[in-house]
């Protein structure tokens, strides 16, 4: 625990978002109220004007301008990208001329009710083997988001797919998806679209894989930090709005994105290794099957992508004629800020 007030930098990613973007600033501008640090509202270079928008709509808000700072990645790397960048620049330029204490990640279509902010930073402050910490997130309608999750496997990719009864029971334990936590418990890994992080655990294990366009980033970044020792803490009393899937279309996809694959199997070769992470796709592939076989003996539909196994059999093999999965890359600290143990995870 520090002995002075501690500092947060909160972080927005904007892609091509750039009102909703500004409604999830005001949010987490009132928020961060009686907080030490900053907002960094970052765009990953959206190329449709949102950057000269956003910075407008902050100019007319007359806020600080060491309170809130709009920024340019010059790049669409993703969102482990564009987070990545505003940590760096939150590590390089600090708060009140120290290193922050904490890093907020938050979605631009995530919007944090009274004292979200606050119960993440307090939960963190209180549990110093925590790393990070998440929040509760529901939609405009209350429903609840599933943002609490167990690490993938294959029997997780079998349960997943397969979608049946009697192997959802047999494999209770590997489900990925958990029952919605009523209290602030540990959990594998959190949804990214509100989560604060320590600052020690980034030095410790780097930051976002940035091979990983989008999906399964921040499951590696914690599984990361579980490796290290840290806990990920869902903090129950943390409640934030989430429309979702604005930046991404995930739920208009008609066919699954090259990208959402290479980071799938990136997920299993960088962390488990090229022999696992076949076996992960042939049960994932065995479970759509079976999938697949009971929805046309009920009659029924798959609600999921047009020809999703196949297009996963598919990468799968073009993958298996490459030399490996997609390299970890960028997730390095700038230049005269390194790891406490001199690794980047």
């Amino acid at each position: 625990m520090t002995m002075h007030s501690p500092s947060v930098v909160t972080i927005i990613l904007n892609y091509k978002t750039p009102d909703m973007t500004v409604q999830s600033a005001e949010a987490a501008y009132a928020e961060m109220e009686g907080i030490r640090g900053q907002i960094l509202i970052v765009d990953n270079d959206s190329g449709d004007g949102s950057f000269e928008k956003i910075t407008a709509a902050i100019a007319e808000k007359d806020w600080p301008a060491d309170r809130v700072q709009v920024l340019q990645s010059g790049r669409n790397g993703g969102f482990g990208a564009g987070n990545n960048y505003g940590i760096r620049h939150g590590f390089l330029h600090g708060v009140d001329g120290e290193l922050p204490d904490y890093f907020y990640i938050l979605n631009s279509d995530a919007f944090p009710h009274d004292g979200t902010i606050k119960a993440l930073l307090k939960h963190l402050e209180n549990n110093p083997k925590t790393g990070f910490s998440g929040s509760y997130i529901h939609g405009p309608d209350a429903a609840p988001h599933i943002t609490a999750f167990r690490f993938p496997s294959v029997a997780g990719e079998l349960e997943g797919a397969a979608r049946l009864g009697p192997i959802s029971r047999l494999l209770k334990h590997a489900v990925v998806p958990l029952p919605l936590p009523q209290e602030t418990c540990t959990v594998d890994w959190l949804a990214g679209a509100s989560m604060m992080m320590r600052r020690e655990v980034l030095e410790q294990i780097g930051l976002f894989d940035e091979a990983f366009f989008l999906y399964f980033e921040e499951t590696d970044l914690c599984l990361r930090a579980q490796r290290a020792g840290w806990a990920v803490d869902y903090v129950r009393d943390s409640e934030v709005t989430h429309i979702g899937s604005v930046s991404t279309g995930m739920k208009t996809w008609e066919r699954i994105p090259q990208f959402w694959l290479d980071s799938r199997l990136h997920y299993f070769v960088r962390n488990h290794g090229v022999w696992y992470a076949a076996l992960a796709t042939l049960a994932h592939l065995l479970g759509g099957a079976i999938a697949r076989l009971r929805a046309v003996v009920q009659g029924k539909s798959i609600d999921e992508p047009k020809y999703f196994l196949i297009d996963m059999a598919f990468h799968s093999l073009r993958a298996a004629f490459r030399s490996s999965s997609i390299k970890p890359r960028d997730i390095t600290f700038p230049k005269g800020l390194r790891p406490l143990n001199g690794e980047h995870g």
